[in-house]
């Protein structure tokens, strides 16, 4: 099976845009959130409200897939790309809200760093799946493919310098604790973009 942008088959990619826009909005308000230290019941209310409205679009897929004769490549890779995809905002919220629990005021430098990482990685996650609609844009899809594989390093490199310096620097056993998870949680984004990577890459090749 190819890519052939038919109206049956575009109401696919139609609902991939939409939710990696909403993943991109997400991104940026936990990066505001960062910067700002606003780890308040309100605003993780609000992530939320973000992560409630992507797993609407998931239903969504996963009943337009059921409904469907055509579609665009293999109905496992698209249930599978709206699940990877649906992962990432569950995870933002589950970072937003620990966050809160944990009555971090100050995100430390690495924090700031890794949501920067994660927005980047998201963009080029928005970028490869908008390029997925025509076969036309392979070179595209794999250029953000890699791309995306790049940040999760990026990713990786911060997580371990990050727990690398609180263990040689805070002394409090709690703060090491709740700030090492945090770490962790937020490199956990990355891995699921790059997970998705993958999958494309995957599907690329069987389309090919």
């Amino acid at each position: 099976m190819i890519f052939l942008p038919k109206a049956k088959e575009t109401k696919f990619f139609d609902l991939f845009d939409k939710q990696a826009e909403n993943i991109v909005e997400t991104a940026a308000f936990y990066k505001k959130l960062v910067e700002e230290g606003a780890f308040t019941p309100e605003n993780v209310r609000a992530m939320h409200e973000r992560e409630h409205y992507g797993d609407e679009l998931t239903h969504t897929m996963i009943n337009t897939l059921n409904e469907s004769f055509i579609t665009p490549f293999d109905r496992e890779d698209i249930l599978a790309l709206a699940n990877h995809l649906d992962d990432i905002i569950d995870v933002m919220y589950l970072l937003t809200n620990r966050f809160c629990l944990y009555q971090i005021k100050k995100p430390s430098d690495f924090s700031r760093r890794m949501a920067n990482t994660i927005e980047q990685t998201v963009k080029s996650l928005q970028k490869m799946l908008a390029s997925l609609r025509s076969k036309k844009n392979m070179k595209e899809t794999l250029r953000q493919c890699v791309e995306i594989n790049r940040l999760e390093n990026e990713g990786d490199v911060l997580r371990d310098e990050a727990i690398s310096y609180l263990f040689a620097n805070e002394k409090d056993p709690i703060m090491i604790i709740k700030q090492k998870e945090l770490y962790e949680v937020a490199e956990k984004i990355t891995d699921a973009c790059e997970h998705i990577a993958n999958l494309v890459e995957s599907i690329l090749v069987k389309n090919s």
